[in-house]
């Protein structure tokens, strides 16, 4: 935010003229600081949360609150401190853990932000997205855009948790949220072994349905990318560039044209090897990070956070990040860039490797 750099003039013509402007709410520029700085200013700084207590916090909430109390949902909202309370991971995205008990269901509604949902353990869930159903295991990415109806059903016997992330601090900061509760009683608890989505655009590479949209969708029409499909892509790329390779990445991309699944939201999944030397990059935008598997560190600014599964990270735009893997480690990311990309405002380059200090809380 820019500041005034406020001098009471000599001048009594001067002093009348900043009291004048300060009574109408205008600022004079010459007296502001912060406007234009020479690299990007971001407000949130780097935070790291544990998956092992967001599973132990999500454990305790599931047995002390119940899914229809605020909002339909039980999710734990990455708060990250730098923000002055605000419960967002970063300045445009939100990130959480949503926490559903055996027999349990998370009633539909819609909202105009767009969120998406990463599984890092367990599965037996079903999400429904516009009355498709979608089968939710581990590694699998699951789409609920803009506007859709979703709800969310666990028929077992075993609670879940899983990852969210929604472009909601975006979305409100344009003054554009809308949110709407179902009306229709919730959908039967059935199954179905593949959704509708995948039945027609999950075929695989220059496999699409000859009577699909013509004209591109604001979104990717395929709502789940299962886990098997990202492992093999992931292999398959390590494969490819030989035995000294070391990081491997793939894109989730809308079938249909290759375009990012969300047009607010890019989704990565990336693999680390024992190793990985590539030098630290610095980005504009923000994104967060949510260990899979595997066991490292990320480097953000010179401080080392060690990952372990469940572990999520927020990194804020310009912030330098290089990756260490202890042993194969695979990370998702989500980040803001498609937006900064569209403003012809993405930037990144590689980063003078600033001394390593680690952080263990």
């Amino acid at each position: 935010m820019a500041t005034r750099r406020f001098h009471a003039p000599a001048d009594p013509a001067l002093s009348n003229l900043y009291a004048d402007l300060a009574e109408r709410n205008l600022q004079p520029l010459w007296e502001l600081t912060g406007l234009l700085t020479p690299t990007p200013k971001a407000w949130a700084t780097p935070y790291r949360w544990r998956g092992k207590e967001l599973r132990e916090l999500g454990a305790r909430a599931g047995d002390l609150v119940p899914v229809d109390r605020g909002g339909d949902r039980r999710v734990l909202s990455l708060a990250n401190p730098s923000l002055g309370g605000a419960p967002y991971a970063t300045p445009t995205l939100w990130g959480a853990v949503q926490y559903l008990g055996p027999a349990e269901t998370a009633p539909a509604h819609r909202h105009t932000p767009a969120a998406l949902r990463f599984v890092l353990e367990g599965e037996g869930v079903w999400t429904l997205v516009n009355g498709d159903l979608l089968h939710m295991a581990a590694g699998d990415l699951i789409l609920t855009p803009s506007w859709t109806w979703h709800e969310h059903h666990n028929p077992g016997t075993t609670p879940m948790t899983w990852f969210d992330a929604l472009d909601l601090p975006l979305v409100e900061a344009l003054g554009a949220v809308f949110f709407e509760r179902g009306h229709e009683p919730g959908a039967a608890r059935v199954t179905a072994p593949r959704s509708a989505s995948e039945s027609r655009y999950g075929g695989g590479p220059g496999l699409l349905p000859c009577d699909g949209p013509s004209l591109p969708a604001a979104h990717s029409p395929l709502l789940r990318y299962p886990w098997a499909a990202t492992d093999r892509a992931l292999s398959s790329r390590l494969a490819d560039e030989g035995a000294g390779a070391r990081h491997a990445h793939v894109r989730f991309a809308d079938p249909t044209n290759g375009r990012d699944v969300m047009p607010t939201m890019r989704c990565e999944m990336h693999r680390y090897l024992p190793g990985h030397t590539a030098p630290a990059l610095r980005r504009t935008g923000s994104s967060l990070l949510a260990a899979f598997r595997g066991t490292g560190a990320v480097v953000l600014d010179g401080i080392s956070y060690d990952v372990a599964p469940g572990d999520l990270i927020a990194v804020p735009s310009w912030t330098s990040v290089a990756y260490i893997a202890d042993e194969p480690l695979d990370l998702f990311t989500v980040s803001d860039a498609p937006v900064l990309e569209a403003l012809a405002l993405y930037r990144e380059e590689a980063a003078a490797d600033p001394p390593e200090t680690s952080v263990t809380a």
